[in-house]
């Protein structure tokens, strides 16, 4: 059995949304194949600021519910998984941009670029070329302050994207835009693949400065940013801390869902 049918065997819930991506190869090796079977998905990454606006936003929450793939992203939501599934590592989307790049370069995948701001993804894609030799990249394009990805010009950016020949999208509009901007571009483009990346081209322009690997591997990279923007963020993460709790409550006393339900998108 491949890693990737594996992963769609193997699914753990978090506050009641699918996990079915084990770890970083499983997610190359899913969207792989989701590639050469010629068929869209979306792909989005699972951390508790997510959660938080899980409860609040019903669009939201219907693109995680037909999201193909979903990965554990955050470091709390990848413990919790692995208390049902012990195999589970993080997948973030600043760590799965470059190497599914040059998956994509090994497979002559045209990709595209989405969200951001012009001069960073121009950055990130001289970086990606670099990083990926032969990488095609097809489609270029930030959208004003303020987009919907619910609009017609939402509508019009995806048949820009089809019309490239792009196959796989990089949405870097952050949550819960481009999730909702994936779903809705998925549906209307059936051999697209569309992943949430959040700010990774801007980590890898230099827009924006990423915690240290250090800080990451030992799961402090929130400190890191509230830390480094605590205004913006203090209220943000104090919602996390208190939902992080609950779900721990949860756990300890046996509440979690079991594993093995049927995979988002199944």
């Amino acid at each position: 059995m491949s890693a990737f049918e594996s992963s769609w065997a193997s699914v753990a819930r978090v506050d009641g949304h699918a996990i079915n991506v084990l770890n970083p190869d499983d997610a190359i090796s899913a969207v792989r194949s989701r590639l050469r079977a010629r068929l869209g998905f979306t792909f989005a990454t699972l951390n508790l600021d997510h959660l938080v606006k899980l409860r609040e936003n019903a669009a939201f929450r219907a693109a995680y519910t037909r999201a193909t793939f979903v990965s554990a992203d955050g470091a709390p939501i990848a413990a919790l998984a692995r208390a049902q599934v012990p195999h589970i590592r993080r997948a973030t989307g600043a760590d799965l941009l470059a190497p599914l790049c040059r998956m994509a370069a090994e497979e002559a995948i045209p990709v595209a670029l989405f969200g951001s701001t012009e001069e960073s993804l121009s950055r990130a894609a001289k970086a990606l070329r670099a990083a990926a030799p032969g990488l095609e990249i097809a489609f270029i394009a930030s959208p004003a302050f303020g987009f919907d990805p619910r609009s017609r010009d939402a509508d019009a950016w995806g048949e820009k994207i089809a019309a490239s020949g792009a196959r796989l999208c990089f949405v870097c509009l952050g949550a819960p835009k481009q999730e909702v901007f994936a779903d809705r571009m998925a549906q209307n483009h059936g051999g697209i693949g569309f992943v949430g990346v959040g700010a990774a081209a801007d980590f890898l322009s230099g827009a924006q400065i990423r915690a240290p690997k250090l800080v990451r591997s030992i799961g402090m990279e929130w400190a890191w940013r509230l830390a480094s923007q605590p205004r913006r963020l203090f209220a943000r993460y104090a919602q996390c801390a208190a939902l992080l709790a609950g779900l721990w409550l949860r756990h300890k006393f046996g509440f979690d869902a079991p594993a093995g339900v049927q995979a988002p998108g199944e």
